[in-house]
């Protein structure tokens, strides 16, 4: 699971640059991906829809680890050996996401600010950084904003950790009503109504997306009356300022770049799964086939 959601992170990261310079980058015209990533290569290079590939790779598995001990720690203290129900796996899965935003937050500050960096931005107001590397990062920003700014964003992280439930609650919802009218789903409709669920989980979701990257990015004007970074007033003023200036539309800006991710590394996962699947099923085969 860790190889195949590293693998669909590298092979769609440039997807995700492009989304989040739309997020960050205010005065960025909203264009399609394939444009925007075109911009960004004839600007910065071939290779600068890559940039901070390492740290975001690091941070993903350092995060995957975080979650998946956590939710296995806190299902086996809870369980113990009964039958495991829908509702303690999402309840346990909400305490684990939770965990794992306070625990992994710093590192994705970081390797955002690590990936715009040396971006051409259109918004002259941002001030370019100058990290040497993750731990340069760290030291920078402790230094120059205090400990607490490595947590920027904190509070729209932990509200998406709903996003799962969403997604959960939509999937069961399109399974239901397939179910009706056959006895069985195929491989096919699984994939497709996951893929649903997801987009949608993701489309209600993505302004708290949008303002969880410009928090963690850092260069953004808050609230006069209240500088407690990615608290409910700042997230309420920041998205209530991108709607004055750019319409409702304004909080959607990267929403195609991210659907394309989302739905890619889905069929790439669904497929990397059939093939293991496939390949184990041979090779439990071939060892059957031996035996007799």
């Amino acid at each position: 699971m860790w190889l195949g959601s590293m693998t669909a992170m590298t092979v769609f990261f440039p997807l995700d640059t492009a989304r989040l310079r739309l997020q960050v980058d205010e005065k960025r015209k909203s264009k399609t991906t394939h444009m925007v990533l075109l911009e960004i290569i004839k600007e910065e290079g071939l290779l600068a829809p890559y940039r901070g590939w390492f740290p975001v790779i690091s941070s993903l598995c350092c995060s995957n680890f975080v979650y998946f001990y956590t939710f296995n720690s806190l299902k086996a203290v809870w369980v113990k050996g009964q039958h495991s129900t829908t509702g303690k796996d999402l309840v346990v899965g909400f305490v684990a996401g939770v965990v794992n935003v306070l625990l992994t937050t710093p590192l994705w500050v970081v390797n955002t600010r690590l990936k715009l960096q040396g971006a051409k931005f259109r918004n002259e107001d941002i001030v370019p950084t100058n990290y040497s590397g993750i731990i340069d990062a760290f030291h920078q920003i402790i230094r120059d904003e205090g400990i607490l700014a490595l947590w920027n964003g904190t509070f729209p992280s932990l509200l998406l950790v709903f996003n799962p439930a969403i997604q959960f609650m939509f999937y069961e919802g399109l399974k239901r009503q397939l179910l009706k009218k056959r006895m069985k789903l195929s491989s096919l409709d699984v994939f497709i109504i996951g893929a649903i669920a997801k987009a949608i989980a993701t489309t209600v979701t993505y302004p708290l997306q949008t303002v969880q990257s410009i928090l963690r990015f850092g260069h953004h004007r808050l609230n006069p009356e209240n500088r407690t970074l990615g608290s409910l007033r700042n997230i309420l003023y920041l998205l209530h300022q991108r709607v004055r200036r750019f319409g409702i539309m304004g909080l959607y800006k990267g929403l195609e770049a991210k659907l394309l991710q989302t739905v890619l590394t889905a069929a790439l996962m669904f497929l990397v799964y059939e093939k293991l699947t496939a390949a184990t099923f041979t090779v439990m085969g071939l060892k059957s086939a031996r035996k007799r």
